[in-house]
């Protein structure tokens, strides 16, 4: 008699949960991506110019949960796992915040949220988001180096990255319905960089704010992003925070893209300042564009892009060389529905006095040592071979 009562306990035991996870949907998806990439500096004054390696090009598991809660609103959450596949880990900073692209102690460095939807009120979600940063209209880095983003040139100024070039933390995150094709998101965050650190502080609050209303057709959609930041001056005296978080943000971007056939032609357009919090004094205050262009047929790809960021405006540089182009192309073959190959070049000329580098060569393994730092004038080159598998 006790080995049955024994038996019925475990089986409700399994049980429970059963009927718990059967309110919800869970999903599991990702990407392995990464490949084999050589980098060199021309113009460079370093001992050593140059080297090649693995990469990984900020691989993924994702994990989404819905459940229907009825009247067509639904429960969401969703962690984002980043890792990398060329070694073990990343170093955590100081404090053990998160800090632009590198994960820094917390495993769902990603885009990882709680929320609700519905197709009438739209989504509502709260965690951490990129915001601003990622509209450019190119599709080179779907299958091609991350690296060669043009969020290199259309990201940075000469101060640093615009939204962080990462996710924002401590976000509210509201996207409106779709309107015939219109949608607007509006975002804020108490503190984009790091933990809240109001209280006691006596100097100032930090926040961050997003507006972004898209219009997308059949073949074409247009944009605007603006973004307006300023960190919490308690976390303004932290080492680990870059210079350019020690800064207040502006940033508009304009992008848009037509597609016929198996073309597709992009631009977009970045206005970017910075500006000292105690003087307002600006930092930097620069323009850059980029046109994006491919062409896909069958199991094939090419996408390439142009960019350029015009000399900086703000007083301090304005005697400065800080101007630069990029261009990049990659050609892509997909081997099934799920795997892809890549090769990919790219190439930045940067002017005597401006240092822009490849996207995440400091946080995913091209160029991730305080020796391998950009210097003012180098010119960065690189190509690569990638491999990528969804799922």
């Amino acid at each position: 008699m006790n080995k049955r009562l024994v038996a019925v306990a475990v089986a409700g035991a399994f049980a429970a949960p059963t009927a718990a996870f059967a309110q919800s949907s869970v999903t599991i998806s990702g990407k392995f991506h990464g490949g084999f990439e050589s980098l060199k500096y021309s113009n460079s004054a370093k001992l050593n110019n140059s080297h090649a390696g693995l990469v990984d090009d900020s691989s993924r598991i994702l994990f989404n949960v819905v459940e229907d809660l009825g009247g067509g609103l639904q429960a969401i959450g969703q962690m984002d796992i980043r890792f990398k596949m060329d070694d073990p880990g990343r170093a955590a900073s100081a404090n053990g915040t998160n800090i632009g692209a590198t994960n820094t102690g917390n495993v769902a460095s990603g885009n990882t949220h709680v929320g609700l939807r519905s197709k009438q009120w739209g989504r509502l979600i709260l965690g951490r988001q990129d915001l601003h940063y990622g509209g450019r209209e190119s599709d080179l880095t779907v299958r091609g180096s991350l690296r060669a983003d043009s969020i290199s040139i259309l990201s940075y100024t000469v101060a640093g990255a615009i939204a962080y070039a990462s996710r924002t933390q401590n976000v509210v995150h509201y996207t409106t319905p779709n309107w015939g094709g219109f949608t607007l998101i509006a975002a804020y965050s108490s503190s984009p960089l790091a933990a809240e650190a109001d209280i006691g502080s006596g100097i100032r609050k930090g926040r961050a704010w997003n507006l972004n209303p898209n219009m997308q057709g059949r073949n074409w959609q247009v944009g605007y992003s603006y973004w307006s930041a300023k960190i919490d001056g308690q976390n303004s005296g932290t080492s680990a925070l870059t210079a350019a978080a020690l800064v207040d943000q502006r940033g508009d971007r304009l992008y848009g893209s037509y597609a016929w056939g198996g073309f597709k032609l992009g631009l977009a357009w970045d206005k970017s300042t910075t500006k000292t919090p105690a003087t307002g004094a600006e930092t930097s205050n620069r323009t850059a564009w980029s046109i994006p262009l491919s062409y896909t047929w069958g199991a094939h790809s090419i996408h390439a892009h142009f960019n350029k960021a015009r000399k900086d405006r703000a007083a301090a540089n304005a005697a400065l060389d800080t101007k630069a182009t990029m261009f990049a192309i990659s050609y892509g073959y997909d081997l099934s529905k799920r795997t892809s190959a890549a090769l990919t070049y790219a190439r930045i000329n940067n002017g005597a006095a401006s240092a822009y580098d490849f996207f995440t060569s400091s946080s995913l393994g091209l160029s991730n040592n305080a020796q391998s730092t950009i210097a003012a004038g180098e010119d960065p080159r690189m190509w690569g071979v990638t491999l990528r598998h969804q799922f």
